[in-house]
């Protein structure tokens, strides 16, 4: 990841992206999947509520987990100032777009979904009183709002700072219909190039650390208070890194693919590079080992401690109905991406990385299915999977897709002013941005 590359000149970036659109059926497939998705909801609230707010439960959890990890991310870049991604970041940067809508369905989650999903409120007695606290309704309640509001918040500063930058060299570069949040964007811009970009970096800096400490923190909680807490009598240490470490390895496969159709559509192959991909493919490769790690941490020490508050967990997900689909969440989850991505060629034949990362994305996916149904449903007969959560599903995927692309149409699609200003080494040096002085190293 140590590459240096050569830009284009800032006027060959806005002759080649500033009329950059996404192909019109793409948007509209999206926004029928979504529209899909809503009518198969509604449907399922006069039908099968239980199923309808379930669906909505896991799908949500899966792709709430993937957009707050691409802006967590993208601050993880900064915070170390990488250099080898400012062409491939704002690609990651749009996951963001979805996450405002994440939180207000969120809302309706906590406040009409009712016993349909939460056990404990009403299908189930909390029996231990300190978990009767923690899961007061008002408590849960609070929760919620605080820490996906707090992360959608601190991730929207960073991804405003991060876009302006972009707008203000390239004020022509979106959208007509975001031509008035371009504008708000640049009003503050002072033209001093050298000073606003040490000023905004600085800030970058701080935001980055809120972002990333935000996205753990609040990923603890929610994934203790959406997942693990649906089964009452289980509890494990492991299982919040579990849950946002998958999703983190989500981002990384979904970025790579992302990264690959823009390289395409925007004809950036001089930009785009294969080392991307080489990088992206070691990440994901990194990072689905530890999520394996973790993973299987987390088993061996329920299977030899044999308690049973523990292990009836992974009895109930390996016994019934719910087993095949257990078993093939390592194979998809694990395994395949694993020793596919071991190599070099892998990574960087992209038809062999694409197999991988949505083998990698499916076994999450089957991930978030089995961390939640079977809590609800016990020893079922029959696999609750039909209709309902099949028609969920493609709904999410539309309202995901229809607001990344709308976000990368409203603004510049790579980060041009990291790529072009003059100044763009000296980052790697914090200044004092009254005097421009370089500031001592313990600063």
């Amino acid at each position: 990841m140590s590459q240096h590359y050569h830009y284009p000149t800032r006027e060959e970036f806005a002759r080649r992206f500033s009329g950059v659109t996404v192909p019109a059926g793409l948007k509209t497939g999206a926004l029928i999947a979504a529209l899909v998705g809503i009518g198969v909801f509604v449907m399922g609230l006069f039908t099968n509520p239980d199923r309808a707010w379930q669906a909505v439960q896991y799908n949500w959890t899966y792709f709430a987990v993937l957009s707050t990890a691409g802006t967590a991310f993208a601050a993880v870049q900064r915070i170390v100032t990488a250099r080898w991604s400012r062409p491939i970041i704002r690609f990651t940067e749009g996951f963001y777009a979805f996450v405002p809508i994440a939180f207000v369905i969120l809302i309706g989650l906590l406040f009409f979904s009712g016993e349909h999903v939460y056990t404990f409120r009403g299908r189930e007695a909390v029996s231990i009183a300190e978990k009767a606290a923690y899961l007061d309704n008002n408590f849960f309640l609070l929760r919620g709002l605080f820490f996906f509001g707090a992360i959608t918040v601190i991730q929207g500063l960073f991804i405003w700072n991060s876009v302006k930058m972009d707008v203000a060299v390239m004020p022509e570069s979106g959208a007509k219909w975001a031509a008035g949040l371009r504008a708000r964007m640049r009003a503050a811009w002072t033209g001093d190039e050298r000073r606003e970009l040490h000023t905004q970096h600085s800030a970058q800096g701080k935001l980055g650390v809120a972002v990333a400490m935000s996205f753990v923190i609040g990923w603890c909680f929610m994934a203790w208070d959406y997942s693990m807490t649906i089964s009452l009598h289980f509890q494990q240490t492991m299982y919040a890194w579990i849950v946002f470490m998958t999703g983190w390895v989500n981002m990384v496969m979904l970025t790579s693919l992302l990264a690959m159709w823009w390289r395409n559509h925007l004809k950036a192959h001089d930009l785009v590079t294969i080392n991307h991909f080489w990088d992206l493919g070691k990440l994901g490769f990194a990072f689905t080992a530890f999520v394996g790690y973790i993973s299987f941490s987390q088993y061996l020490v329920i299977w030899y401690g044999n308690m049973p508050e523990e292990t009836h967990f992974y009895r109930l997900r390996l016994s019934g109905v719910w087993k095949p689909v257990t078993q093939l969440i390592p194979i998809f989850g694990f395994v395949l991406p694993f020793f596919g991505l071991i190599s070099k060629a892998a990574k960087v034949y992209l038809p062999t990385f694409v197999l991988f990362a949505v083998c990698s994305l499916i076994g999450v996916y089957l991930h978030r299915y089995i961390e939640i149904y079977p809590s609800i449903y016990g020893e079922a007969t029959s696999l609750p999977f039909g209709l309902q959560e099949i028609g969920t599903t493609i709904g999410f995927i539309g309202l995901w897709a229809f607001s990344y692309f709308s976000f990368m149409e409203a603004f510049p699609v790579m980060r041009v002013f990291m790529m072009t200003t003059p100044f763009k080494d000296e980052v790697q040096v914090p200044v004092d941005v009254k005097t421009m002085e370089p500031l001592p190293a313990h600063e």
